[in-house]
């Protein structure tokens, strides 16, 4: 059984930095295009950025692009999100996702597997 669990979230002031982790479990971590999506107060749950198998190819919302920076450690079953320049709009609960396969994805239906989130606030 597939187990993502995020961590790192928490309560930023406009224009500082948070680094989020995602730790996997239950796969073959090598095997799948990881994904950060995050989710907003009244929101639909929206596409952040994705990182395919080996690190070689990445996709990134217009909205962060230039300000986060997504990567992966094979050895550590592990995926990050380094956000920078953080904004209130960035404000939203950031789930990690997981998808079979080594193509890159961004779609919120593509991917199989999802963590349980962590908050991230950014305040003015």
């Amino acid at each position: 059984q597939v187990q993502l669990v995020e961590s790192g979230g928490g309560l930023v002031q406009a224009g500082d930095s948070l680094r989020l982790s995602c730790v996997a479990s239950g796969l073959t971590f090598s095997r799948y295009t990881m994904g950060w999506f995050r989710q907003a107060p009244g929101k639909e749950r929206e596409f952040v950025a994705s990182i395919t198998w080996n690190g070689g190819d990445s996709d990134y919302a217009e909205s962060v692009k230039g300000r986060f920076t997504i990567s992966r450690d094979n050895a550590k079953n592990t995926v990050s999100l380094q956000m920078n320049s953080l904004k209130p709009e960035d404000t939203g609960v950031y789930y990690c996702a997981a998808k079979v396969g080594r193509a890159i994805y961004a779609s919120r239906a593509s991917f199989d597997s999802w963590g349980q989130g962590t908050q991230v606030t950014v305040s003015s």
